[in-house]
């Protein structure tokens, strides 16, 4: 008798946790829920949180805040969130910088395979090569002749040594020929301005932020980082176009929290999302911003993330890219 008492109490033990998990997971959120963007306001991961923060907090009747923590290539931002609760109430809302970090400073004081819970893709934007209006230099094969003739002539403006706009641009270097010296900005903006002003003759910029530009012809495009075309950007023909195979990089956005998140929480976020993703005035106001859609769940997030490291730190590697 008491040996069937031990064993309906071990059993009653076991089973315990599990059925907190699933009540907790069907009561949240009961408060409000925080997402941390380890980036400054306007960008597009700083878009997107808004974006879906705002249609979250109605579909909850919880209140939604965005929080940004810049600083460290949006470093601080995420560790903030690897040393949060795993409850749910604190997501992050991320980019591909993270998996550019370690190739270019080495060990972070976080694992980005390990120390957060992939939650889901949301969406991608290009990256292009852009020139002054002045250099007449409006494709791949320009630039190519050009370097040739003027070997130390070249200079272009990046986001920042070690972004992902810089991996492209020296990827692009390498499969052309191309010399070119970087002109590194902490931004893509800064890098932007200079461009417009002619005192850079190029620029690797984020996709949507030179597609203004390029319609009113103060730039001219040069090439696009995706394999198909760009929605804002139609005229401008691709890298892979213009021969450069495979040259198939964007800037993706992804929503994660602390590692070790309940399985119940993830997929009730997961789906919400979705339902704020799929909603016809997100869509058009994403597009607008340059942000293209990309479907993928929280195992689709850890395959990417995991073959960017991977990719990104071969690349440092070959163009000896490091943090100044």
């Amino acid at each position: 008798m008491r040996f069937a008492k031990l064993l309906a109490w071990v059993a009653a033990v076991a089973i315990a946790p599990a059925l907190l998990t699933s009540a907790f997971a069907q009561t949240y959120p009961s408060r409000s829920v925080r997402i941390i963007v380890p980036y400054g306001t306007g960008g597009g991961s700083d878009i997107l949180a808004r974006q879906i923060g705002a249609r979250l907090q109605a579909l909850w009747g919880q209140g939604v805040a965005v929080d940004n923590r810049a600083g460290a290539s949006g470093n601080i931002g995420t560790e903030a969130v690897v040393h949060s609760p795993a409850d749910g109430y604190t997501l992050l809302l991320q980019n591909s910088t993270m998996v550019v970090n370690p190739a270019v400073t080495g060990k972070l004081n976080y694992d980005p395979e390990n120390d957060l819970t992939p939650i889901m893709l949301l969406g991608l934007t290009p990256i292009a090569l852009v020139s002054n209006q002045g250099t007449h230099f409006k494709t791949v094969k320009d630039l190519v002749e050009y370097s040739k003739a003027h070997p130390t002539a070249l200079n272009y403006g990046s986001c920042g040594v070690g972004t992902p706009q810089h991996f492209v641009m020296e990827l692009v270097k390498q499969k052309t020929g191309i010399a070119a010296t970087n002109v590194g900005y902490k931004g893509c903006a800064p890098a932007l301005v200079d461009v417009l002003g002619g005192q850079v003759q190029l620029a690797i910029l984020s996709a949507n932020l030179a597609a203004p530009h390029i319609k009113t012809g103060k730039l001219n495009g040069i090439g696009v980082s995706t394999a198909t075309r760009y929605g804002l950007m139609p005229q401008v023909p691709t890298f892979e176009e213009q021969g450069l195979k495979p040259l198939d990089f964007s800037i993706w956005y992804a929503l994660m929290g602390p590692a070790k998140m309940p399985p119940e929480v993830v997929a009730r976020v997961y789906a919400d999302v979705q339902k704020v993703l799929a909603e016809p005035a997100v869509k058009d106001s994403l597009s607008a911003a340059g942000v293209e859609p990309l479907a993928g769940n929280g195992a689709d997030l850890a395959r990417l993330i995991k073959a960017d490291l991977v990719r990104y730190a071969q690349l440092a590697k070959l163009a000896n890219i490091k943090a100044e």
